[in-house]
């Protein structure tokens, strides 16, 4: 049976647009219905249609895509007051993956910001009903999360205490399409225009700003453009007039409709979740709906996609096997229950699990909101929500830079790279997801000269950003196999294999290969490489040749855009050392606000530059032999560069820092140099105890002495006042920087959190389980904060959490944090529903450090060369 509606291209005004969506079931003739949403019954009358209304000429913003997710972008811009928005639906709104969506409004998710955007859908879809009156369907329910082992058991009790944290209660369910009808029907109230059957080919660009929308029915100007095409973000992206790297490949997902049972269930009954048996399992009119995230996914639409194949996906039974298996086995009364449908529809996936949020890279006003990973509906609303405000003002109101588009960049567009690796993403969403999982697939796409090299000494390795970095590296003899199977939220494996690494880097000397991180030269004729950084910087850049500065490029509110390294090689020129993943938002950060000025040159040396951390109390020594000048602190003062011979090799930055707090340098060598530069180091440090080392080691090191790291405890919305980062802003000197006026005022004010070191005691490292990070934090008693870092100190020989606290505001207005406040309480820090006491310090433990370091006034070298 077929509806007997007309569909066309036209502008929806808000007074059709209940009637023409008032069946959210519809099908095109001739197709056979598919999805759980399509309903039997006839529309009471038909919307017949003669010419379609014509596009606008003009419009401030163009949303591509008529989903669930583009419809909520389009709401929450109108809210905002934003007027003059188009909404183009290359087919009907909502007939895409929306209609085909289980329905589930899910709040229990890895990270903070992703249960922030659920919780706030499900607010959103709650309410909706009651502002448009539009049935959703809404129905609280609930979740059961099962677990069939302990380590599973584990993982849901740590994300129940972060859920506690975050105030979050329940899961509901809702209908997908009536959903998207209502946020629909709301966005035209507000004056949103939507057209249907109208597809956008291109976007117009001039001088890396969108300027056009380019469609079959004609060209819409415009100053912002929203992809929110879902399945076909990847080449909407691909087609604009400069590509737009949108990472997200599709996946065939299934799941099957019962018929009513004897018993029929309550709408009400809550949502099953077994994902060690990959399942879950909803109420579904009397009967039951069940989907899964199978091992052997099947990667779908390469190319050339279009709404009809989602319309038309076919069943695959023996695909679907192990899932119903494993639902049989959960609910066996099913056996006897008659199956009415298994239904296939594409999801978009993302290399890492995440979705795709934000301005893009080099394009001014194009956004981008899409690959949502199974999780259209339940993110739908928040991400919705967040990405208007982030057009309307700038930035969104909530840290969203896990979800930054610009934390990939055009390496993670190769098709090859996004096919193999969703194929590993869409089975992990419910695999058991330990910390310190790596991705498998790939993998070795950067590489640093050395690698081969490193992966003969033992190397186990990590990926970030593309780029093969070491963990740790197994000594000759270790049992190989136990350490690559190290999967735990206990002590893991690779524990005195660190623990041995930091242990030559605080005694002798040790080599981490850095070569990831990112590198940029800002050079220029005249001072305007000077002027930008003064503008960008919190701290002051206008030092003497030679000089480095640790420094933080900070925003309009004083938060962390970047945290970096700037070194003053010459006179105009400046060498900026960030973290590997900052290399495509570093990037367009320094873009966007760098002048129209053809004499002033920003350029991306990544690649032309290999690091070596020497660290270590020897590490003077190997460097003097290698480049015949003395490297004691007297001639070579911390925080200094200077370009030297290492070997035979010339134009080494040689520079007084290692990022651990520790003694040592960091190398930049031309990579050409690389490998000789590799080799000389390890045969002159033979004699010193030199070993490798990996980035455990370098977590411990840097956690023990309360550094901070970008992307983890530092963020958008935390300011150098709340880290205890004062002393490097530029408050003493007249320059307007960005965040000066934002930081004036929070420094009379007083800061509302607080970053502090917080070091267990009564913790068992043995038997106890450890702390990763995200852990709730409480002061005599009460929840005032999480963590954001931890790791094992191999020198207090405890665990070390970062993270921050805040007092209980007072009449709802924020409590500035005193000495005091975290000098006075008794802290503790809850792993998976047990607290364990905590130290609280708002400085390193550096007398403590003394007492307990057991270093012998005469090593014996032999302990680090393993003999």
């Amino acid at each position: 049976m077929h509806c007997s509606c007309v569909w066309s291209s036209r502008a929806l005004s808000p007074a059709l647009l209940p009637r023409l969506l008032s069946h959210a079931g519809c099908w095109a003739p001739g197709t056979r219905p598919r999805g759980i949403w399509s309903s039997p019954r006839r529309l009471a009358s038909a919307v017949e249609t003669t010419q379609p209304i014509p596009l606008p000429s003009q419009a401030r913003v163009v949303i591509c895509g008529g989903g669930i997710v583009g419809t909520s972008v389009a709401y929450h811009l109108a809210k905002l007051g934003w007027t003059e928005i188009v909404l183009l639906e290359q087919g009907r709104l909502g007939a895409g993956t929306t209609r085909l969506c289980a329905g589930i409004v899910s709040v229990a998710k890895p990270i903070s910001i992703e249960c922030k955007m659920a919780d706030y859908s499900n607010s959103l879809y709650e309410h909706l009903e009651e502002e448009t009156g539009v049935k959703t369907g809404y129905v609280k329910t609930g979740s059961l999360c099962l677990a069939q082992n302990q380590d599973r058991f584990l993982s849901l009790k740590r994300l129940a205490s972060r859920l506690n944290v975050m105030g979050i209660p329940w899961d509901a369910v809702v209908s997908p399409p009536d959903v998207n009808h209502a946020l629909a029907t709301a966005a035209a109230r507000h004056g949103v225009q939507i057209h249907e059957r109208t597809t956008v080919n291109h976007v117009m660009m001039e001088k890396g700003h969108v300027t056009a929308v380019e469609t079959d029915r004609g060209a819409i100007e415009c100053e912002y453009f929203v992809n929110c095409a879902g399945q076909w973000a990847y080449e909407l992206g691909q087609a604009s007039e400069t590509k737009v790297s949108v990472p997200l490949h599709g996946c065939e997902h299934f799941y099957l409709l019962s018929k009513p049972l004897p018993e029929p269930l309550q709408p009400s009954t809550p949502v099953v979740m077994d994902m060690d048996g990959r399942i879950y399992v909803r109420a579904w009119q009397g009967g039951v709906l069940s989907g899964g995230f199978e091992k052997n996914p099947k990667p779908i639409f390469t190319e050339g996609r279009n709404q009809l194949e989602i319309q038309t996906m076919q069943e695959d039974w023996d695909h679907f096997e192990p899932m119903l298996s494993a639902l049989l086995r959960r609910m066996p009364e099913l056996e006897v229950c008659e199956i009415q449908q298994l239904v296939n529809c594409p999801e978009s996936f993302t290399p890492d699990m995440r979705c795709l949020m934000g301005e893009t890279p080099g394009v001014h006003g194009y956004f981008v909101l899409a690959g949502m990973n199974a999780s259209g509906l339940a993110f739908a609303g928040g991400a919705g929500k967040y990405l208007a405000e982030w057009m309307t003002y700038g930035y969104p109101t909530a840290n969203v830079w896990p979800l930054d588009i610009k934390r990939f960049g055009n390496l993670q567009s190769s098709r090859t790279f996004l096919r193999h690796r969703v194929m590993e993403v869409m089975p992990l969403l419910y695999n058991l997801k330990v910390p310190r999982w790596d991705f498998q697939t790939g993998r070795q796409l950067r590489t640093s000269p050395l690698y081969d090299r490193l992966d003969t000494q033992g190397a186990r390795w990590m990926e970030k950003h593309g780029f093969e970095r070491a963990k740790y590296f197994i000594p000759a003899g270790k049992d190989l196999l136990s350490l690559d199977a190290s999967k735990t939220f206990y002590k893991p494996d690779w524990f005195d294999i660190v623990g041995a690494e930091v242990k030559c880097c605080k005694e002798a000397v040790c080599v981490i290969d850095m070569s990831s991180f990112t590198k940029f030269e800002l050079t220029s004729t005249d001072d305007q490489a000077l002027a930008l950084l003064q503008h960008l910087c919190a701290n002051d850049l206008d030092v003497p040749v030679g000089h480095i500065v640790h420094t933080g490029m900070l925003n309009e509110r004083g938060g962390y855009e970047n945290d970096c390294s700037v070194v003053r090689v010459k006179k105009n020129s400046f060498f900026i050392i960030s973290p590997t993943d900052q290399q495509v938002h570093c990037w367009s950060w320094l873009k966007k606000h760098m002048p129209d000025d053809p004499q002033l040159h920003l350029e991306d040396v990544s690649w032309k530059y290999t690091a070596l951390n020497l660290i270590g109390p020897r590490a003077m020594d190997v460097l003097g032999e290698l480049s015949y000048v003395s490297m004691t602190p007297e001639h070579f003062p911390s925080l200094f560069c200077k370009e030297m011979s290492v070997g035979y090799a010339n134009g080494i930055r040689v520079m007084s820092m290692t990022h651990t707090g520790e003694p040592g340098f960091m190398l930049y060598i031309p990579i050409e140099y690389a490998l000789h530069v590799y080799n000389e180091v390890m045969s002159v440090g033979q004699k010193y105890g030199i070993r490798n080392a990996g980035y455990y080691a370098l977590r411990s090191l840097r956690i023990e002495k309360f550094f901070a790291f970008w992307g983890q405890d530092l963020d958008p919305f935390t300011t150098p006042l709340e880290c205890g980062r004062e002393f490097r802003v530029k408050f003493d000197t007249d320059i307007d920087f960005l965040g000066r006026a934002s930081l004036l005022h929070q420094r009379q004010e007083g800061v509302s959190r607080r970053f502090i070191m917080l070091v267990l005691e009564d913790h068992d490292t043995e038997l106890d389980l450890w702390p990763w990070w995200g852990e709730p934090i409480y002061r005599n008693g009460e929840l005032c904060g999480t963590t954001t870092s931890s790791a094992y100190s191999y020198t207090l020989e405890r665990h070390v959490c970062l993270g921050f606290v805040s007092p209980p505001s007072l009449d709802g207005s924020p409590a500035a944090v005193t000495p005091d406040f975290i000098n006075r309480g008794d802290y503790e820090v809850d792993i998976a529903g047990q607290r364990y006491p905590a130290k609280a310090k708002l400085y390193p433990f550096s007398s403590l450090f003394a007492q307990q370091r057991r270093r012998k006034d005469e090593m014996e070298l032999s302990n680090f060369q393993g003999k």
